[in-house]
């Protein structure tokens, strides 16, 4: 397949997924997707989170570790970024910047925590992920007494961060380069993949399993530092008080687009399928927000359900619907 067919391939859920949905906001409310700046910064905002949320979930999921606690990771390292630098260190101009290297800094040793309690216990992740998140959001807890924090992020320097489409868009651009570079071309990427194609034959010829499931950690906790510092710009407030699994939320952003990336990624590279993925979800949160007078939060949640179990539905049955679909030979 020639290298132009595949990018149209690759392109060609996200061209529909736009078509659809501008059509969709003009015929009921008169309107484009984006129809200013603001909103085009809100776009790029959330395809940012979108994005990571979504590689950090698939870096351990597809090695069979599934992860509860990055969502708990997200929130606990940007109160503790927002605490440092707008409560200790009194914030200020370019105080964005250092919360945001603090959330990266903090998320990555939530991530090595969480990690060395797997290795450590050799209880199955999704166990000792759930005790993370419980642990780590009671931490959250206690440093906020259950409150929201507001006066810490709702300010000059935070409001510029997110007020440009420019830095989200630095940031994907980050990211994704990043991505590919260490998980496609260094060592430790060519480790990841043995293990995750046959970990028995990978740990025989001598990959150290145990140093390479730390390494994932790490990543997947400065990636949801990321998410964290931009969820807490982008809301302006971050909630002090999810206690019993409420961080779990923000992972849940992940599943349809990892299935939607890991589709696409059959034309291009995964973490690049990935990010036309979060443009999809961006598209459609969007037109959630261009149709917030006839959509409600929970028909919202629905309809992002509902995406997910059609799509599984076509992955699952793709093969039977090409035989019906396609013309037999006489």
């Amino acid at each position: 397949m020639s290298t132009p067919i595949r990018t149209l391939k690759a392109l060609i859920i996200p061209i529909i997924t736009a078509i659809v949905l501008e059509c969709i906001c003009v015929m009921i409310q008169g309107q484009n997707i984006i129809t200013n700046i603001k909103s085009f910064d809100n776009f790029m905002v959330y395809t940012a989170i979108v994005m990571i949320t979504t590689i950090a979930l698939s870096i351990n999921l597809n090695s069979g570790r599934f992860d509860f606690s990055l969502g708990s990771m997200a929130a606990l390292s940007s109160v503790l970024g927002a605490k440092i630098t707008y409560h200790f260190l009194g914030g200020g101009e370019g105080s964005a910047a250092l919360m945001l290297t603090l959330t990266l800094v903090f998320g990555a040793v939530l991530g090595l925590v969480s990690g060395l309690i797997y290795v450590s216990l050799r209880i199955p992740p999704i166990i000792s992920s759930l005790a993370v998140t419980l642990i780590y959001e009671g931490i959250m807890y206690t440093v906020t007494d259950g409150e929201y924090l507001m006066g810490e992020v709702q300010n000059a320097s935070m409001s510029a961060f997110v007020g440009t489409w420019v830095n989200p868009a630095l940031i994907i651009g980050i990211v994704l380069v990043l991505s590919i570079l260490v998980f496609d071309y260094t060592k430790f990427g060519y480790d990841y993949k043995a293990l995750r194609s046959g970990q028995k034959v990978a740990v025989n010829t001598g990959i150290d399993e145990v140093k390479n499931a730390l390494i994932c950690y790490v990543i997947c906790g400065g990636l949801m530092g990321l998410v964290g510092f931009l969820n807490a710009a982008r809301n302006t407030t971050i909630n002090g008080g999810q206690l019993n699994f409420g961080s779990i939320a923000i992972m849940f952003t992940a599943f349809l687009p990892m299935f939607i990336g890991s589709y696409i990624s059959r034309y291009c590279n995964e973490k690049i399928g990935f990010l036309l993925a979060a443009v999809c979800m961006s598209l459609l949160n969007s037109t959630f927000a261009v149709l917030s007078n006839q959509l409600t939060a929970s028909m919202q949640s629905i309809i992002n359900a509902v995406l997910l179990v059609v799509f599984l539905i076509y992955l699952n049955n793709e093969n039977l619907l090409k035989k019906i679909l396609s013309p037999r030979k006489k």
